[in-house]
């Protein structure tokens, strides 16, 4: 009978992996995302509930209170959350779940290390395993932690460094290294596994510290694949296929997001997390000493109007004044009168891959209206009108220009390529790289400063009555 059982679950964890996969091929594609996400969810769902049949659970009332509870907090949680937590925070919200799950593995290796002890009996794989999962575990939670601080603004999002940071990291990294040594080379004892799992929180925050706002995309796609990886190994330690799969899939996409996110900003993942330490500090900001050029609501809605192509590049400011259906509602109004319109999207546009275009498909904005950065750029040139809207660091000619820059090297927006280039903008406060944008100053340019959400509503007013 426990062997029928066996057969069963592995089974449904087969049929779920699949299931899985195909829901994550769903999610490569703005119009597949939905019924994607739904059927990795069913997908887990279903694994989690069959993993309950698995005959070698030692059912114990401890055992079931932990999971009754868990599964109450989680779930309360998560429906509040959701409810509560606004698109424009939806990034931090990411990086903190995903700590929530590297600190999951990384507790589930230590306290099942504790169990092999406690057997008498601790195989060399389940060694690597341990090892592997707290380390990668831990350093996931307190990056993903530091990166909901500087993405929530609860701390600077600029790159932190101290005195002495370069010899504390490889202080810290050399003790890790030790600790694995001593686990898998003299058969450690519990007492290593916790140095480890100290060590490794702490190296998580030292890694995230000195790496820019700018590059937070990066760091969250980089720390997805960690705690992947740390599931898998979470997987091993626990025996469990499915857990096994989720977590090899988790790692492998976050892996691939990583290298396309780092290839669209021409930045390797070294320089992307190591560059702070061979940067100098910033220089003071002399936007003061620079032409701007401010314009009005009417005189922009009649730029637009007579225009033959107006190109809108949406960026974090648009989620924060949640602005989206305003946007449509001028990209349609435009559209009746014979004006041609695209949307602009930089890979790293808003705080996440894919913010951007989550955020549009919010307010109905066709698909085949996004247009990628190699495919629109070459467009500007011939553009009446680049209007952008909340965008900063991703249209910065500094990227091109300016060998000192931290934006330097990353392939940008050719807005400033447009015959006119309008910018709707709180203030001229620099963008999440901290840095002054050459854009805003050029010749061509006109800042029509405000909210975007009333502005873009004024606009569209405006425009009714060209």
């Amino acid at each position: 009978m426990e062997n029928l059982r066996d057969a069963v679950v592995d089974l449904v964890y087969l049929v779920c992996a699949v299931v899985i996969i195909l829901g994550l091929k769903r999610l490569s594609s703005p119009r597949t995302a939905r019924s994607g996400n739904q059927l990795v969810a069913a997908g887990l769902l279903v694994a989690v509930g069959v993993t309950l049949l698995d005959p070698h659970i030692h059912w114990r009332p401890a055992n079931i209170a932990v999971m009754l509870i868990g599964t109450v907090v989680g779930a309360a949680g998560s429906i509040y959350l959701a409810r509560v937590v606004p698109m424009t925070a939806m990034p931090q919200m990411v990086a903190l779940f995903n700590g929530m799950g590297g600190a999951t593995a990384a507790l589930v290796a230590v306290a099942e290390f504790q169990r092999f002890v406690a057997s008498g009996a601790v195989t060399a794989g389940e060694r690597v395993s341990v090892a592997f999962g707290t380390t990668v575990g831990s350093v996931a939670f307190t990056g993903s932690v530091i990166a909901f601080l500087k993405l929530q603004e609860l701390m600077t999002g600029r790159p932190v460094r101290f005195p002495l940071q370069i010899p504390l990291n490889v202080a810290v990294v050399a003790g890790i290294v030790a600790m694995w040594a001593w686990l898998l080379g003299f058969a450690g004892s519990s007492a290593s596994v916790w140095i480890m799992f100290g060590l490794a929180l702490l190296f998580g925050i030292l890694l995230v510290l000195p790496v820019g706002g700018a590059d937070m995309p990066v760091v969250i796609s980089v720390l997805n694949s960690m705690t992947g990886l740390a599931a898998a190994a979470a997987g091993f330690v626990l025996e469990n296929q499915i857990l096994v799969v989720a977590g090899a899939l988790v790692g492998a996409s976050g892996s691939l997001l990583t290298i396309l996110m780092s290839r669209a900003m021409n930045r390797s993942l070294a320089n992307v997390l190591f560059g702070a330490y061979r940067t100098r500090a910033a220089g003071a900001a002399v936007a003061e000493a620079k032409p701007i050029r401010e314009t009005t609501v009417e005189d922009t809605a009649v730029l637009l109007a007579y225009a033959n192509l107006v190109i809108i590049v949406p960026g974090y400011g648009l989620a924060v004044a949640q602005a989206q259906h305003e946007l449509a509602e001028l990209a349609n109004e435009l559209e009746k009168r014979g004006v041609e319109v695209k949307f602009a999207i930089h890979p790293v546009a808003g705080r996440m891959p894919g913010h951007m275009n989550v955020l549009l498909a919010e307010a109905n904005i066709p698909y085949d209206k996004l247009y990628e950065m190699e495919q629109i750029n070459e467009e500007f040139q011939r553009a009446d009108v680049a209007l952008v809207v909340g965008a900063n660091d991703v249209v910065n000619p500094a990227a091109r220009t300016d060998p000192s820059s931290p934006l330097y090297g990353m392939p940008i927006l050719n807005a400033d390529q447009a015959k006119n280039v309008i910018v709707l903008k709180r203030s001229m406060r620099p963008g999440f790289a901290g840095v002054e944008n050459e854009l805003f100053h050029m010749p061509q340019t006109r800042m029509l400063f405000g909210d975007a959400k009333e502005t873009l509503k004024r606009l569209v007013e405006a425009g009714k009555s060209v």
